[in-house]
């Protein structure tokens, strides 16, 4: 259980919890004690008035009424404590949960783009839903459960040894076999449960990449590949499952044969003790029978504890891989350090750490406030890695990046990100309203705020066309919108951020040269005292920039302004003439 310590931290969180049910439960055990007593009593009245020991039945009817009302009393008050034991274990339960839940949430999100690039979507999702719901059946019922099973035997078993030493001790002879099996039977749980898991890791990321290119699967007509694909995953999960299965089909089976030979020998030994006189009340006979059936669910309980408890073992173990992984961007600099947008690159070099590939070579530029630079070249140039690391998704390991002459590193990251409003090349928008799509940028933005922002993008008329206008919920990934549409929310959500840094990558693609034209001017003037980075295949979106670099396999080969590289032979010439050359035919 050495991965569930992680979950200490939690008991101690809610110790005051836990205390309370182990009190709660100490109480519905000694009342669920009286039972058998008060059963036993009764017998036992009625054979001596058999006996001839009682003669009159007035004091048999009159003992037995008393027994059954504390019978009745005993049973209540102990289904009323065994229900708040629940509701307390239980509630304690959910509350870990959530707190884990948003323990692994909040890691997810510091973790730096190498982790995603990595770790597949449905496995992140398995570990943060699944997992953690085992783990809370570990910290709820199985806790719960040991709790009563322990108490239960402490009690029951301590009070039996008062009444007959020798019969207990024939009752609970099975036991120590039962331990030796459930011990065995763990260990396989244990390593067929980690299988299990992973196989349902498998089976959700297949599924979630499936959901989300169905537009391709379709397109490409290749439903009976994937079909056959997810069957072959289900195929397999479905035999791991039945393999843990057959292990934890032994449990109850192998229970109930140990309490049945548990229960003979208390009828044969109980009855030889009573017949040789060394038992004296018949009742306690029935009494321990009472007290072995008693026994029978949490001795039961013991193997399906056990099956909780490893397999909460294996899916903590799944979690703490991931709560283990430290990002790879860290903030070094707790105090505010407030961004102006002054950017330099001197001498640049880098290198992806998950691939290897070398993005950027000695690249150096400056970009200062109300300067809007443009970067064009090949694909796979270099270019959006720029961003990237303006934005410090990645960190800088050879030269140097300033952002107002300080070393990126040495900004408070939580400033940086927050005076930069980034639209990405692929334009991600959530199921939500389109104004709440918009408000991304700046959650407490007012109607008109929106709506400026959304002028500015050349896209307040697609949005008022909508039955729905600005509460128009979209499909995932923004799905019911156009590519040229789902880039212009992203650009206003940008924009009504009214960030120190804007950075646009390639995000005018899908939108047509009119559009553009509009975007363009409206930016001019938005950005005025703005850092303003464009990165673009189009000569018409780099053409008004202070200052445009030309990228070649992570060189700058050309820099200058469009007058001047219009001019001058190179590729930014031969892209401006093709360019031209098409929008004229």
């Amino acid at each position: 259980m050495k991965e569930l310590k992680y979950l200490n931290k939690y008991f101690l969180k809610y110790k005051g919890r836990l205390l309370l049910g182990v009190f709660i439960t100490i109480i519905a055990t000694a009342f669920k004690l009286v039972v058998p007593m008060k059963v036993g009593d009764s017998v036992t009245a009625v054979k001596q008035y058999l006996n001839g020991q009682i003669t009159d039945i007035a004091i048999v009817k009159h003992e037995l009424l008393i027994n059954i009302l504390l019978l009745l009393g005993a049973a209540l008050l102990s289904a009323l404590f065994t229900f708040m034991m629940r509701q307390t274990f239980i509630v304690v339960s959910r509350y870990v949960e959530y707190d884990l839940k948003n323990e692994i949430f909040q890691h997810y999100e510091k973790l730096s783009l190498g982790f995603y690039k990595q770790n597949r979507t449905g496995d992140l999702m398995n570990r943060i839903s699944e997992d953690v719901s085992k783990v809370r059946m570990y910290v709820g019922p199985a806790l719960m459960y040991s709790i009563t099973t322990v108490t239960l035997f402490i009690v029951v078993v301590s009070y039996m040894f008062y009444k007959a030493p020798t019969l207990t001790l024939y009752a609970i002879a099975p036991l120590p076999i039962l331990s030796l099996a459930i011990y065995k039977l763990s260990v396989l749980i244990n390593q067929r449960t980690t299988i299990v898991q992973q196989y349902l890791s498998k089976l959700t990321t297949f599924t979630q990449e499936s959901f989300s290119g169905i537009a391709v699967i379709k397109a490409y007509g290749i439903e009976p590949r994937t079909n056959a694909n997810f069957e072959e995953l289900a195929e397999g999960s479905k035999v791991k499952n039945i393999d843990l299965a057959k292990v934890q089909a032994l449990f109850f089976p192998l229970m109930m044969l140990l309490i049945g030979v548990s229960n003979i020998l208390v009828i044969y030994i109980g009855g030889t003790r009573y017949i040789s006189g060394e038992i004296a009340e018949f009742g306690t006979i029935v009494e321990f029978l009472i007290y072995v059936n008693m026994l029978t669910w949490p001795v039961a309980v013991v193997g399906w504890v056990t099956s909780m408890v490893q397999q909460a073992e294996a899916s903590q173990k799944r979690i703490n891989e991931f709560l283990k992984t430290e990002p790879s961007i860290q903030n070094l600099v707790e105090v505010s350090t407030p961004v102006q947008g002054n950017i330099e690159f001197n001498n640049l070099t880098f290198t992806y750490p998950d691939t290897g590939i070398t993005a950027l070579k000695d690249v150096s530029f400056t970009v200062k406030p109300g300067e809007t630079l443009a970067i064009v070249g090949n694909t796979g140039s270099g270019k959006s890695t720029i961003l990237e690391l303006i934005g410090r998704l990645y960190d800088v390991e050879e030269g140097m990046l300033t952002i107002d002459e300080t070393p990126i590193r040495n900004l408070n990251l939580e400033d940086l990100r927050h005076s930069i409003g980034y639209v990405p090349q692929d334009a991600f928008l959530f199921s939500d309203s389109l104004r709440n799509n918009i408000r991304f940028g700046k959650e407490d933005a007012s109607e008109e705020e929106v709506i400026e922002a959304a002028k500015n993008a050349a896209v307040h008329k697609n949005i008022i066309g909508f039955t729905n206008g600005y509460d128009t919920i979209l499909g995932e990934r923004g799905i019911t919108l156009s590519g040229g549409q789902k880039q212009r929310v992203s650009i206003a959500r940008a924009i009504i951020k009214d960030p120190k840094i804007l950075l646009f990558d390639d995000c005018l693609s899908a939108v047509d040269t009119e559009t553009e034209e509009e975007i363009l001017q409206n930016l001019s003037k938005i950005s005025k005292e703005k850092t303003t980075i464009i990165v673009s295949h189009r000569i018409s979106s780099a053409k008004n920039a202070t200052k445009i670099i030309v990228l070649n396999e992570g060189k700058i080969i050309q820099q200058g302004s469009h007058n001047e590289l219009v001019n001058a032979e190179g590729y930014y010439k031969e892209l401006y003439a093709k360019q031209l050359l098409e929008k004229e035919m």
